[in-house]
């Protein structure tokens, strides 16, 4: 495994992180996902992510019974907070801020995480307040840094413009070979300010991995066959998409690496990408993935790689 400096913290995370939206505490039986985890310790992975809406709580409580097993010291959590956990309960408002950290924790089964985040922009409370609370998270112990996910440009930068709050050290957006859009706007801007990405479905929610053809029934043991896990997976009724990814196998081919592996590290060919996060199902998904840290893709191959999927990327 190798690591990479999380923005201006002192965090240094792998570059592959284990998530667990749709995953742990939900949709993988227990045994299963505790056989995950312990893979990711295997495998060198110290960056572990989460959300308080995942499994509506039950991921947290999951990683906090798991990660019992484990030295605090040797791994680097996050998780998020916004979305509803109840129909009084979402957003970013100082006491929603102060009431969801301290929920989080208790299902964690921690007195901190390494990185707080906000998963999405909130518009109905004043970015001041959003802020101002988070940095009182900071201050009482119970964060050490904070992120947040999927803000445009113009809200990262408001935040940058306030004085006297604790400052963002990381972006988590949506970013693959297949969705482009963070290399616009919002990357430079992170670049510039201190703020590094760690990028979720890296893999395209397992598009990119080419275990879906067009054309070909689903695979009875994939994400997309199960109904607890195969949310926003409508791009695989596009044909034309699928036939292009078959045509990236050659090139996976050609270098001797597996399919997830070059969509992996194409992600992490970008210097402001400090960890891409893996959704893995099984402990075999794990081994495969963390190998991409050791790939190396030149411009030919980046190039080719554009050909393909020419007319099939979102940006």
């Amino acid at each position: 495994m190798k690591y990479r400096q999380l923005g201006n913290s002192d965090l240094n995370v792998s570059e592959i992180a284990l998530g667990s939206w749709l995953t742990y505490g939900g949709g993988v039986d227990v045994k299963t996902a505790r056989d995950c985890v312990r893979q990711a310790f295997d495998s060198g992975i110290n960056f572990i992510d989460t959300a308080n809406v995942y499994a509506r709580g039950a991921a947290e409580e999951f990683l906090g019974e798991t990660l019992g097993n484990y030295a605090r010291k040797d791994y680097i959590l996050a998780t998020k907070l916004y979305f509803p956990m109840s129909d009084s309960d979402r957003g970013l408002s100082a006491k929603q801020i102060h009431k969801q950290i301290d929920a989080s924790l208790r299902r964690l089964n921690t007195d901190y995480v390494d990185l707080y985040q906000c998963h999405r922009y909130d518009d109905e409370t004043p970015l001041a307040e959003t802020l101002q609370a988070l940095t009182e998270v900071v201050d009482a112990g119970k964060a050490r840094y904070v992120g947040f996910s999927e803000w445009r440009a113009q809200e990262i930068q408001a935040a940058l413009d306030l004085p006297g709050v604790v400052r963002f050290v990381s972006s988590q957006p949506q970013y693959s070979m297949l969705w482009r859009d963070p290399e616009t706007e919002v990357m430079p801007l992170c670049a510039a300010s201190g703020i590094s990405q760690v990028v979720w479905s890296p893999l395209a929610q397992g598009v990119l991995t080419g275990k879906y053809r067009p054309g070909e029934p689903t695979p009875r043991d994939s994400r997309a066959a199960s109904p607890k896990m195969n949310a926003f997976m409508d791009r695989l009724n596009d044909i034309e998409l699928l036939a292009a990814v078959q045509r990236l196998q050659p090139i996976a081919d050609e270098l001797a690496i597996s399919m997830p592996q070059l969509a992996l590290s194409w992600v992490l060919r970008q210097s402001n990408v400090a960890s891409a996060i893996i959704g893995a199902s099984r402990p075999d998904q794990i081994i495969d993935n963390a190998g991409a840290v050791n790939v190396a893709l030149s411009s030919d191959v980046l190039a080719r790689i554009d050909a393909v999927l020419e007319g099939s990327i979102q940006r």
